[in-house]
């Protein structure tokens, strides 16, 4: 028998893959904060009769936190193999802050010390869930199965998100003015979480393959080409397995130089700093989320403020409208990222963003000018978080891919997604108040323009500096994987179709 993995997944890791989709929907409200974040922030305003800046400041404080959290809490991840634990634990405690940001918060921002270190203790827990998350799902699809696995965990993801703030919408609607029970679903998402989450077997995730540790192409005695999906890591002698755990150790080039070329090592962490594609990639995922991190929660202050719980209802829309289109740029970059390479499209994602503001920056004139906001306008400004659906969806799922692509091989995925995940939380930290202040100093349709003009640098950015992350190799193998599951999947439908009773 070969000891080589074949493409044929054995039925745990079917399990397994179906289990992460699972996790993946109920995560929909807790995977990174900002779905309850922005919905925190309506009821905060509109509940709580907190002004822009003091909502400003929470998302501040939050995204700091999540900065400062979010690369240690990748470096944990690589370290420890417990990570199905560490995923569960934090999700229970984001659920109970949440929960504590609604029970506790009082009327014109009295107690705005305590949220505030309410949502720095968030920060830091959540900073946990997307390397959680995403090192579990390398783990068992390996890195030849990321583009897959993580277009449906995004997909999986976005659609839970729809369906909780949908149902939160809802209730805020018919509970009207005093909405604090809409956060009730944060709870039964967490519950979801953790059931599914734990029934995923600790043997059904290769710590060294959720570690990016370069997935290749093997070969069998008999010729035929297979794509690895687990990594075999052995000493150069062909004796026992090597320890490959990333130690604490973070010099340069601290590895046995003896056995450089027969053995994967884990790369040091100032090592992984050193390279400039991914300083590059650092620098516009931070630009990015410092122009788009706060457009959506001022189009739904836009809807919300003034508008009782109709501007409620429209507002929480806003979330549902393009977690929907979300899940559908997910499924595209899923579809195609592997065969097109991932910057024609991470490009169309990053230039959505100006259009989007340009748009509301029109929309936002007009009704500055009426004297009450009519239905049609409302639902106009509202359809512009297709092209949210758009940018954020494209962005969300691309992100991961691309960082997968830069640690190839370092050992490094989680401590380099944390990399680029902080990134992103400190746009987003600076987003959310610079969005706040221009929109209360300078009014929402000037706040509109000026984040325009600032998505356009990561754009220009990406076009011009950043090169074609998808290596030959992964683009073959990604071929070579769509057509064996299209094969597959034809089989199992003529399997059916001739299991189908005949009336003839």
């Amino acid at each position: 028998m070969s000891d080589f993995p074949t493409t044929t997944s054995e039925k745990p890791k079917t399990n397994a893959r179906f289990l992460l989709g699972l996790v993946a929907l109920f995560l929909g409200e807790l995977r990174d904060g900002l779905t309850m974040i922005n919905m925190q922030s309506a009821f905060l305003i509109v509940s709580k009769h907190y002004s822009e800046k003091q909502a400003g400041i929470l998302f501040f404080v939050f995204g700091m936190s999540q900065f400062l959290f979010q690369t240690p809490a990748g470096y944990i991840m690589d370290y420890t193999d417990r990570k199905v634990h560490w995923l569960a634990l934090a999700s229970v405690v984001t659920t109970a802050l949440t929960l504590l940001t609604a029970t506790t918060a009082k009327e014109y921002g009295e107690n705005l010390g305590f949220m505030v270190f309410i949502k720095f203790l968030q920060g830091g827990v959540t900073a946990l869930i997307p390397p959680g998350l995403n090192s579990i799902t390398q783990g068992i699809v390996g890195s030849v199965g990321m583009t897959k696995q993580v277009s449906n965990n995004e997909m999986r993801n976005h659609f839970g998100t729809a369906i909780i703030v949908l149902t939160g919408s809802l209730i805020a609607f018919f509970t009207y003015p005093d909405i604090g029970i809409l956060f009730i679903v944060s709870p039964i998402a967490c519950v979801g979480v953790i059931y599914f989450l734990l029934k995923i077997r600790p043997e059904d995730i290769d710590h060294d393959a959720a570690r990016g540790l370069k997935l290749t192409s093997d070969t069998p005695d008999d010729g035929k080409s297979v794509v690895s999906t687990q990594y075999k890591l052995t000493s150069p002698d062909g004796g026992a397995k090597l320890d490959n755990t990333p130690s604490f150790k973070f010099g340069f080039g601290q590895q046995n130089q003896e056995t450089d070329a027969a053995v994967p090592h884990a790369a040091t962490p100032f090592d992984v700093l050193r390279d400039t594609t991914l300083l590059t990639f650092i620098i516009i995922v931070f630009l990015f989320h410092t122009s788009n991190g706060t457009v959506l929660p001022l189009v739904m202050q836009t809807l919300a403020i003034g508008e009782g719980r109709t501007g409620i209802l429209m507002s929480g829309l806003c979330i549902i409208v393009a977690q929907i289109f979300m899940v559908a740029s997910a499924k595209i970059c899923g579809d195609y990222s592997g065969k097109w390479g991932r910057k024609s499209l991470f490009l169309i994602g990053l230039f959505s963003v100006p259009v989007r503001c340009f748009i509301l920056y029109v929309l936002s004139g007009i009704k500055n000018s009426q004297a009450e906001t009519s239905v049609f306008l409302s639902v106009i400004i509202l359809s512009t978080q297709i092209l949210d659906g758009v940018g954020a969806g494209v962005f969300g799922t691309m992100y991961i891919l691309v960082t997968s692509d830069i640690s190839g091989g370092t050992g490094r995925f989680s401590l380099t997604l944390g990399l680029t995940t902080a990134a992103m939380s400190i746009g987003g930290t600076v987003s959310g108040y610079l969005g706040q202040a221009l929109a209360q100093d300078l009014g929402y349709q000037k706040a509109f323009v000026i984040l325009g003009v600032l998505s356009l640098v990561p754009a220009l950015g990406y076009l011009v500096f950043m090169p074609e992350t998808l290596s030959s190799a992964e683009k073959a193998s990604n071929v070579q994987m769509t057509a064996i599951d299209e094969a597959a999947e034809n089989e199992e439908g003529s399997d059916q179709k001739s299991k189908q009773p005949s009336f003839v």
